[in-house]
């Protein structure tokens, strides 16, 4: 049930994080308001996902998920930082946090439906 949930809360995520890159990939700066929001969601997703890993009745994409998912987060990290300098964060990168958000995503919702 948690993984339905995080699911769920990576989707209003995913969401907020296409408004961000529309942004970045136009050259402008992204809203502040939506990148916190966005950063809230993915953790709240992330300690969901993480409850579920750690109660060892995770199946195996599920850990993948949250791997993937970390991994985009840390990239996270770095895009808010370069935020924080009211910088436009570089477009690869930005597209490199997105892929493997959606990579993780749907190895997230493969696990939610095979149940």
């Amino acid at each position: 049930m948690l993984t339905t949930y995080a699911l769920c809360i990576f989707a209003i995520a995913a969401l907020g994080g296409l408004v961000l890159a529309a942004h970045v990939l136009r050259g402008r700066l992204a809203p502040w308001a939506i990148s916190v929001l966005h950063a809230l969601l993915g953790a709240t997703g992330l300690i969901l996902l993480l409850f579920v890993v750690l109660q060892g009745s995770a199946p195996g994409r599920v850990a993948a998920a949250l791997g993937l998912l970390v991994v985009a987060a840390l990239g996270g990290f770095y895009l808010a930082s370069i935020h924080l300098q009211k910088r436009i964060a570089p477009k690869g990168v930005v597209l490199l946090h997105a892929g493997l958000a959606v990579v993780g995503f749907l190895t997230l919702l493969s696990a939610v439906l095979a149940v």
